[in-house]
């Protein structure tokens, strides 16, 4: 199906594309494509359409795929249940707690190490992280003496070297976290992913955040939050947090809603509260936006059943964002001058 799937627009900074899609159920990046993979359909770049032979028939909202294209795991943000797929075959399900899941969006990520893929995700406890080897099942990191710190860990995502994972998620009264951890160290010795780990020291509400690369993370905290004074890091501004050093290296004031930050780079970071926009992350400047378009209004990893966000999934190498829509996938491309 060609021609009547799809729709370019070209303006000043941004490119839209939007690929027209009767019923969706989850999408994520494969190459230059995107995937349903709850209905293994398959959505080019052109606006082809290629339908798979099989429906895997639940209320599956979102999906994460491995970096090879091999593995995909499908779920639901608000519940417990989730598919294990390789090649889009069954390989099997996958659960997590129940304790509070139908208020935070369910943590999972891919990450291969040394040749061997395992899905990061916290089947035992809400509150433990662990690595299954996704051939096997085997927990790697189910070993004695394991006592996670109190977390909801949520929004999982793998620095681009794969030598970190963040978990973007919250505490009880409910606060936002944000806390990274060293794949290979934690693989090594599986205590470690029971530490809380890089904002701890500080007192700002992260409620958003994202890997510039693996020293660099964006970090924003919202008109919500709480005043770090010893920092400097206030409501409504953006950091540059360094890892390895344990200091913001800049700062600056969002004077427009923001939260669901996308790093592109050093300079710039996509938002997508209320619109995406494109913001200047040194000055805190919003230097373009897509006013027309809606795209939710997330701010953290708890979320609520009747105003679900549209899903939306970036992919690093492009810099483009995929949102799902009433008319399909619109597809966000930030012009060169913001990804050089």
């Amino acid at each position: 199906m060609r021609g009547s799937n799809l729709r370019v627009l070209h303006i000043t900074l941004m490119e839209i594309q939007t690929i027209k899609a009767g019923s969706l159920s989850t999408i994520s990046w494969v190459g230059d494509n995107i995937i349903d993979w709850a209905k293994t359909t398959t959505y080019l770049a052109n606006g082809t359409v290629k339908q798979g032979g099989t429906y895997y028939s639940f209320g599956f909202d979102a999906a994460i795929t491995s970096a090879d294209g091999q593995y995909a795991f499908i779920y639901k943000r608000l519940g417990t249940k989730g598919l294990l797929l390789k090649d889009g075959e069954e390989l099997r399900e996958i659960n997590r707690s129940y304790y509070c899941a139908d208020a935070y969006e369910y943590p999972a990520a891919f990450v291969t190490v040394d040749g061997v893929t395992y899905l990061i995700h916290c089947p035992l406890e809400y509150c433990r992280i662990d690595f299954e080897n996704v051939e096997t099942g085997e927990l790697v990191t189910d070993i004695p003496g394991r006592e996670p710190a109190d977390v909801f860990h949520s929004r999982f995502e793998i620095s681009p070297g794969s030598k970190y994972l963040m978990s973007k998620g919250w505490v009880w009264h409910p606060l936002d976290v944000v806390y990274a951890f060293n794949i290979t160290e934690c693989l090594n010795n599986p205590l470690l992913l029971d530490q809380w780990h890089l904002y701890d020291e500080h007192t700002a509400e992260i409620c958003t955040a994202s890997f510039i690369d693996d020293e660099l993370v964006l970090l924003g905290a919202s008109d919500e939050s709480i005043n770090d004074e010893a920092t400097g890091f206030l409501k409504n501004h953006i950091a540059i947090w360094n890892i390895l050093t344990r200091t913001i290296e800049s700062k600056a004031k969002v004077d427009v809603e923001f939260g669901n930050l996308f790093a592109i780079n050093a300079d710039f970071a996509w938002d997508t509260v209320g619109h995406p926009k494109i913001i200047n992350i040194k000055t805190g400047e919003v230097v373009d936006r897509q006013e027309d378009f809606d795209s939710g209004d997330q701010r953290s990893s708890i979320i609520s059943d009747s105003n679900t966000p549209p899903q939306i999934v970036f992919k690093r190498h492009t810099k483009q964002l995929a949102i799902t829509d009433k008319e399909g996938i619109t597809i966000l491309t930030p012009s060169p001058q913001y990804r050089q």
